[in-house]
């Protein structure tokens, strides 16, 4: 704010001194009629710190310039002379006015009080005071004004917002009442929709346990269903396998029985003829007295004929079995090989074991048929059977034991059938069906012997 500390003696020669800040409004006027003097003074007749501005545009001026003008005025008596100059020329009236000591009534307080505070006439402190008493006293008439206006405007808001509040209050309580209206409806209808969800949900578990007991009737009756047809199919198997065969039989000219019978025939003839061959038997001429038990000179005694007797581990037995006519020799493999050689991979213990079966079948002429266990396969086996040995893998869920039961039951009675196992119970079982048992070790000893 500009503040004069010092003025220019008046006609009276009394300085006459402004003891406070000069108002805002009177201050403003003071700038914009130094900012219109200002464009017509040179650069020379301007304030040094005044010329940086004096190609500005009356606007910038006002803008920029403002605060250095005010202070120039206060402080350079010389600027302010010949601003008042442009002044008295733009303003006569009002300078003349003032200079008489009576400012016109009807002008503006603040022009006056900005004009006095430039022209410095007698008395302009009190123009200038009366000026801003003027003004705050014009603020503050407006801003009652304004107070009063703006309180007139709340009140006749609050008037309104009291109506709409009231109008919205109504509004809402009938809403409230018509939502608790529709809550009660909606929880009653809620109450019987539970009650219809809770039989539903009853009859659902019933029809749920009645599905059930249906299912398992139902899966009972396809598993016996289903069971009946295995059992058909089966049945049905079995008979057209016997019809196969019947009718492989027919075609052939003979049956499975005439086959054993004739084998066993064919035994009995080579037996009989092999005995003949060996015993070297001349014509029949013994007789009836040659029957009495007795020594005779030049005989065996039973002693001598005991002392004969192979021991039953002896590898001879087997020779002497083998060497019987038709002969028919059954080997648990496994059980040989696993006895000779269990170290070894199956796939060697096995080509190991038909080798030797191989060599034995070319030098005896007996048949020859080796049984493995399938159980033991992860997969089928690419084997070629070799010459002289029939071999067979046990089918599933067959153990290789019930496969040479079942090779010794195949055969007529009376024929001479060697089984190779140390397994017990097969041994058992095939001496009752009629077959011979031996130990596995009386074979390797004797493959071994070559």
């Amino acid at each position: 704010m500009v503040e004069s500390t010092g003025g220019e003696a008046g006609e009276g020669g009394a300085a006459e001194v402004l003891d406070r800040p000069l108002p805002e409004g009177v201050r403003r006027r003071v700038v914009q009629i130094a900012s219109d003097g200002f464009g017509g003074l040179t650069v020379s007749e301007l304030p040094p710190q005044l010329r940086q501005y004096a190609r500005f545009t009356p606007t910038r001026r006002m803008k920029f310039a403002g605060n250095a003008m005010a202070a120039a005025l206060e402080g350079d008596p010389l600027f302010r002379q010949r601003i008042g100059e442009r002044l008295r020329d733009a303003q006569p009236e009002l300078a003349a006015a003032l200079e008489a000591g009576s400012p016109p009534p009807a002008a503006d307080p603040l022009d006056v009080a900005a004009a006095a505070y430039v022209l410095r006439p007698v008395g302009w402190v009190k123009l200038v005071a009366a000026a801003g008493e003027d003004a705050q006293r014009a603020d503050a008439e407006r801003a009652d004004d304004e107070t009063r206006a703006e309180l007139e405007r709340l009140r006749a808001e609050l008037t309104e917002a009291r109506a709409h509040t009231r109008t919205e209050t109504e509004r809402l309580r009938a809403e409230l009442d018509a939502a608790r209206r529709e809550v009660a409806s909606v929880e009653r209808k809620l109450r019987a929709a539970l009650s219809d969800v809770k039989r539903g949900e009853a009859a659902a578990r019933k029809a749920k346990a009645e599905t059930d007991a249906v299912r398992a009737e139902g899966q009972a009756q396809v598993s016996a269903a289903e069971s009946e047809t295995r059992r058909l199919k089966s049945r049905l198997g079995e008979v057209e396998s016997t019809l196969e065969s019947s009718r492989r039989a027919a075609r052939e000219g003979r049956s499975i029985e005439d086959m054993r019978v004739r084998l066993l025939l064919d035994t009995v003839l080579d037996a009989a003829q092999g005995l003949r061959r060996e015993l070297a038997l001349p014509p029949v001429s013994s007789r009836p007295a040659d029957s009495v038990d007795a020594v005779e000179p030049g005989r065996m005694t039973p002693k001598d004929i005991a002392a004969r007797a192979l021991h039953e581990h002896d590898p001879a037995i087997l020779d002497q079995l083998l060497a019987l006519p038709q002969a028919h020799l059954v080997v648990d493999g496994y059980n040989v090989t696993k006895t000779g050689y269990p170290t070894m991979p199956l796939e060697k213990q096995r080509l190991r074991l038909l080798g030797s079966l191989s060599q034995l079948a070319a030098q005896t002429g007996a048949e020859v048929t080796c049984v493995f266990d399938g159980a033991e396969l992860a997969a089928p086996v690419l084997l070629a059977p070799p010459r002289g040995v029939r071999v067979l893998f046990s089918k599933p869920g067959v153990t290789a034991d019930e496969l040479i039961r079942q090779l010794v039951r195949a055969e007529p009675s009376g024929r001479p059938v060697i089984v190779v196992s140390t397994d017990r119970e097969v041994a058992d079982g095939i001496a009752k069906a009629g077959a011979r048992p031996v130990a596995s070790v009386v074979l390797l000893k004797r493959l071994s012997h070559g």
